[in-house]
């Protein structure tokens, strides 16, 4: 009988150390019971770029065919790329094989079903763990897999956010984390008149330079010394599936999460007057007021994608965001999207033709003590 530890089974998607928590046999029956509780037809498989991802991605896709469900395989992605594929195409599920932001030794899923609504703890990730800790019964037959390419796609939705013909030709440090955007960027940044100078892009699982977690200021020192060096506008640090955002000025100075709330809430307000925006607890209240200030309908939520995205359908919030750098589009199917966010600022810098930091100063009149835990 395989151990299945309840301590994967996390608030918003499953997660442990590869080898110990988490293999292949768990993968192959989480895949098995994903298809059983949500009675899946048609699945999305993705992966990011660590060490252990292809053969869990391997192990996934058969046991949703083994329960007669078709997989579609998009290879690596971000995901924020993985959201985009299951809303767009229709899918009824997709599962994103990544543990983000953790050290390199981890791996794990998130899940989402149709229309890229997440599965959390107590919305799914549970009930599929009780379903396989028991008897799965035989495998059916039935289900095939297909690889797609969905990269020129995904880049083309992104780009519509905003208005190309706007962009100024910025320079910008972007580190990609040796993660998921150093293959994401590229064919979105091609079609934008922007300079990258480019920080550790190279795919690698292992982390070498720093890790993935740029919430940290250690983990952007690089970033925040490059921009010194070159005198660039801006610079944006992304973690290792890519789905998270994190700016710093041209002074480089580092922007929280809920400044970059505040920006993209001013740039979407002059698009769609009187439009309702979440923002969570954590966010300096420098975001409602920006948010009231040019005529938005700010609503405060708790902290998780799987709480806000429910409330931003129940409002048909435009936008929502988090301090973690989690930033959530209505036309994207409410899913999060780093990239997104930082395609918006970027059109709103090149709109107010103002450095990065005086744009912040006009909106942030505060002093704030950072997140003390």
């Amino acid at each position: 009988m395989i151990e299945i530890p309840d301590s994967i089974f996390k608030a918003y998607d499953v997660r442990g150390i590869y080898g110990k928590d988490i293999d292949e046999t768990i993968a192959y029956l989480f895949g098995r019971g994903l298809v059983k509780y949500l009675k899946c037809r048609d699945a999305v498989i993705g992966r990011d770029m660590r060490i252990s991802s292809p053969q869990l991605a391997e192990s996934m896709a058969h046991g949703i065919i083994d329960e007669g469900c078709s997989v579609t395989n998009v290879g690596m992605v971000s995901t924020d790329g993985l959201y985009f594929t299951v809303g767009k195409y229709g899918h009824d599920c997709g599962v994103m094989i990544t543990a983000s932001h953790n050290p390199s030794e981890y791996n794990g899923f998130k899940v989402c079903k149709t229309d890229a609504v997440p599965l959390s703890g107590d919305e799914g990730l549970n009930d599929i763990r009780d379903l396989i800790k028991g008897d799965l019964g035989d495998p059916a037959s039935g289900g095939k897999m297909i690889k797609s390419d969905i990269s020129k796609a995904y880049a083309a939705h992104v780009l519509s956010f905003i208005d190309i013909s706007k962009i100024k030709p910025f320079k910008i440090v972007i580190d990609a984390g040796n993660g998921m955007a150093g293959l994401t960027l590229p064919p979105v940044f091609e079609k934008l008149p922007c300079e990258i100078i480019k920080l550790y892009f190279e795919l690698d699982g292992s982390f070498p330079n720093h890790p993935a977690s740029q919430i940290e200021l250690e983990n952007i020192a690089d970033l925040r010394q490059k921009v010194r060096d070159t005198g660039a506008d801006l610079g944006a640090a992304f973690d290792g599936d890519a789905d998270r955002m994190f700016l710093v000025d041209e002074k480089a100075e580092p922007l929280g999460g809920d400044m970059v709330t505040a920006m993209v809430a001013k740039s979407l307000l002059k698009k769609e007057k009187g439009a309702t925006i979440l923002y969570n607890l954590i966010c300096s209240k420098t975001v409602p007021e920006t948010i009231e200030k040019y005529g938005g309908a700010a609503i405060r939520t708790k902290v998780g994608h799987a709480l806000i995205k429910p409330l931003m359908k129940q409002h048909n919030a435009i936008f929502g965001g988090e301090h973690s750098g989690h930033f959530y589009f209505r036309n994207n199917w409410f899913a999060d999207s780093g990239l997104i966010a930082l395609l918006v600022c970027l059109e709103l810098l090149s709109e107010e033709n103002r450095p990065l930091s005086q744009v912040i100063s006009e909106l942030d009149p505060y002093v704030r003590s950072g997140e003390v835990n």
